[in-house]
């Protein structure tokens, strides 16, 4: 591989920089920003400054910390609504919630993590919803795992030998467990979780392809742990399953038995 030009290098350290925040959910500060991509704290400062005065980053004078702008917003909001993914999920998404009376989901890949794009709430009184836009982690809950589950041997270790963040006490953080859950995910095609990511939550998943076979996000139903119990995923599971498949199709996927 050629190295990096000065130009690229510094366009990667000012994406680093954005992309951090994306992963937090606070304001930061140059120093934390500094350690968490291992720059110095004067060409952090320098990158911070110019995402200010470009409207993509805020900065907080009372607290020295930094946060998202509104052009951030913007470039998000505008991301989510012109996404493939999210345009050709919806009529799946729409049938889904129909036939499980849960909300359904759809979530994008992106770099060691995920982002819901869609949903379809449930018509029920009680039930669950998503946070379009925001990054969420591969290793908990079923839309990140059943993404994960189908990656390849070198991008799973990445993840699997990183930090694991514990969200609730029955999030799974042992690597080796996470390793045999997502055997049973690929073996299976869905993934079942209960209170993994948010306590009192259930969910399962399965994994939507692109074209070139790799898989670039998920089809989830969601619910009260206590309506999402086995029996009803077991109800639910065919559903879920035509409906990624049905989305995978729409984007251009052929598995390749069917390409024969």
């Amino acid at each position: 591989m050629e190295p990096s030009s000065g130009g690229t290098t510094s366009a990667a350290r000012a994406a680093e920089v954005l992309l951090e925040f994306g992963r937090r959910s606070s304001a930061l500060g140059v120093s934390e920003i500094a350690r968490s991509t291992g720059i110095s704290k004067a060409v952090a400062h320098r990158i911070l400054t110019t995402f200010v005065d470009c409207g993509l980053l805020l900065y907080e004078p009372d607290t020295r910390r930094y946060l998202l702008g509104p052009a951030a917003a913007t470039l998000g909001a505008r991301a989510i609504d012109i996404s493939p993914l999210r345009r050709m999920s919806r009529e799946a998404l729409v049938e889904l919630q129909r036939a499980t009376g849960e909300t359904a989901t759809v979530s994008g890949r992106l770099p060691g993590g995920r982002v819901y794009l869609d949903q379809v709430e449930s018509t029920q009184e009680i039930k669950m919803t998503v946070e379009l836009g925001r990054r969420f982690e591969l290793h908990s809950g079923s839309s990140g795992r059943v993404i994960l589950a189908h990656l390849s041997q070198e991008e799973q270790d990445d993840v699997l030998s990183g930090t694991l963040p514990r969200l609730t006490a029955a999030t799974i953080v042992d690597p080796d467990a996470l390793r045999e859950a997502l055997r049973q995910a690929r073996e299976r095609g869905v993934c079942r979780s209960s209170g993994e990511r948010q306590e009192g939550a259930g969910s399962m998943a399965a994994p939507v392809f692109g074209a070139d076979g790799t898989v670039i996000g998920s089809v989830s139903v969601c619910g009260p742990s206590y309506r999402m119990t086995e029996q009803a995923c077991d109800r639910h599971e065919s559903a879920l399953v035509a409906a990624a498949q049905r989305v995978s199709r729409a984007l251009g996927h052929r598995p390749a038995a069917a390409a024969k």
